[in-house]
């Protein structure tokens, strides 16, 4: 392995990566098996979890499925024991869980509601999600980082945690539901916040803002987001792996509170 090959390496490292049924965790899962980490896959979808283990070979002996409720603290909880108990260790969290109204059965009707008429307890449900999981996560990772002496963490916020969603992308009577905007937006607050909090210590956090990734969206959406983009087009999922992996490294050994964007140009005009 060269020097370069080196610097990449996660052998050795145990990363829990939390919405691992999704399509980023999931993603996340398979890249960081091949850089040689051991992985701790959860899910509230525990049974897709399993489902995708099965497909991964002989790497399947440096992962296992966990289920867990990231609004719940006791189940956040149990969830970094565990992980802790199996692996003897917590060197990374990739936080990606979270509701999207793209994949979540229950929230895609929200693309059809009006800013004025969202309901609330819909609202409340998402920031539980996006925002209370996220700091139920963070929280209990850093708890053990903090023992062991280092720690490293790794939040997926958006494009749309940075500039608000263009609604004329979307089909007329629809509209990225509010909740996704803020819950992306305090992310990036919470990434700052941690980093602060952990000055001087070996306990880092930065954001990942991917852009649009493209998952057989209909052609119509494709074009009006890719005439957006400066590269013009939509982002293939693997075009996060290497990002991830300079993230989740010691390549980054040097960043903290930062937000490492992927889109394409998108924010740049």
């Amino acid at each position: 392995m060269s020097a370069v090959e080196d610097i990449f390496d996660l052998k050795e490292k145990v990363v829990l990566v939390t919405g691992a049924a999704g399509l980023i965790g999931s993603r996340f899962c398979k890249v960081l098996l091949g850089a040689h980490a051991s992985v701790a896959a959860a899910d509230l979808n525990v049974q897709k979890v399993n489902g995708m283990l099965e497909g991964l070979g002989e790497n399947k002996t440096r992962i296992s499925g966990f289920e867990v409720d990231i609004t719940s603290s006791s189940s956040v909880q149990k969830l970094v024991e565990q992980v802790h108990a199996e692996f003897g260790a917590l060197d990374v969290l990739v936080h990606c869980a979270a509701l999207d109204p793209k994949f979540d059965q229950d929230h895609k009707n929200n693309h059809h509601v009006s800013f004025e008429d969202f309901p609330l307890e819909m609202w409340q449900q998402a920031l539980d999600v996006n925002l209370t999981g996220a700091f139920l996560c963070v929280q209990e990772a850093a708890r053990v980082m903090k023992a062991q002496g280092k720690g490293n963490i790794i939040l997926i916020s958006s494009i749309y945690g940075m500039v608000a969603p263009d609604q004329r992308l979307y089909q007329a009577g629809s509209f990225k539901p509010p909740y996704y905007s803020v819950s992306k937006a305090g992310i990036l607050g919470l990434t700052r916040y941690v980093a602060a909090y952990y000055a001087n210590s070996s306990i880092r956090i930065n954001a990942l803002s991917p852009g649009g990734i493209y998952n057989n969206h209909d052609k119509e959406f494709d074009e009006a987001y890719s005439s957006r983009s400066i590269m013009g087009r939509m982002a293939d999922i693997s075009e996060l792996d290497g990002a991830l992996l300079f993230l989740a490294s010691d390549a980054s050994s040097y960043m903290t509170g930062a937000n490492l964007v992927v889109d394409g140009g998108w924010t740049a005009w």
